[in-house]
């Protein structure tokens, strides 16, 4: 039986498609510790948690606060969906990042990857949806491959703890392609969940977007499949 007592492998989430995955292929029980809402169980005989966040860089920031204040942890695995920067990179696409960028301060943040990944290319961390162009040309060339919400927010808190962090992120959609725009974008809740009254005026205004947003969901459904399955299995190699 896990022990709240133990030491921690945990898994951070952003949204709820996130996290259901992580829950469902590890049966992980649902807690509470103190503030924190986690999902308690096992890897390989180890303890392990995961932890949903909320979208964006503040409730990331706070979540993971949450997080480390409830059980001691050993590391941090960051696991979700992001966008890519180009039409080229195909959905499902693994992205380890070697450097991730905090859109707000500049700040960088270096992660330590799991398993036998390596590393390569810049992940953007902003609260912003980006839809220009030429900004986001801007940015791949700066060695920009993919853009989140949390990743660098959820570094920062990490490194002031002094526990290792690693990311493993998968593409979803792309930046460049139209398919997520403002009002798609404002679908979601903050904590990740439907926006239900913000979809069914979405598909009364655009009842022809309906195929477009079938392929997104199904891009989203792919990607946080292989990402908690990618970062699992790397799980497993990581020293009790």
């Amino acid at each position: 039986m896990t022990s709240l007592g133990s030491t921690y492998l945990a898994f951070l989430c952003p949204m709820p498609m996130e996290l259901r995955p992580v829950v469902k292929k590890l049966n992980l029980q649902k807690t509470t510790v103190g503030e924190a809402t986690l999902y308690i169980g096992k890897l390989e005989g180890r303890d392990v948690c995961a932890m949903q966040t909320g979208m964006g860089t503040p409730l990331a920031r706070a979540a993971t606060e949450r997080l480390l204040d409830a059980v001691p942890v050993q590391r941090v695995v960051v696991v979700g969906i992001t966008g890519a920067v180009e039409n080229v990179t195909p959905i499902g696409t693994l992205v380890i990042p070697e450097v991730v960028v905090n859109a707000n301060t500049g700040v960088e943040y270096r992660h330590t990857p799991l398993g036998d990944h390596d590393a390569h290319g810049v992940m953007w961390t902003t609260d912003e949806l980006y839809t220009d162009l030429d900004f986001i040309a801007g940015l791949r060339s700066r060695g920009v491959i993919s853009l989140d919400m949390e990743t660098a927010a959820i570094a920062e808190v990490c490194e002031q703890r002094s526990v290792p962090w690693s990311v493993f992120r998968v593409i979803s959609d792309r930046a460049t392609d139209g398919s997520v725009d403002e009002e798609v974008f404002h679908l979601s809740n903050q904590d990740g969940s439907p926006n239900g009254r913000a979809v069914a005026r979405y598909f009364l205004t655009h009842p022809g977007r309906l195929p477009r947003m079938m392929r997104l969901a199904r891009g989203a459904k792919l990607a946080t499949d292989k990402a908690a399955e990618v970062a699992i299995r790397a799980c497993r190699q990581v020293p009790a």
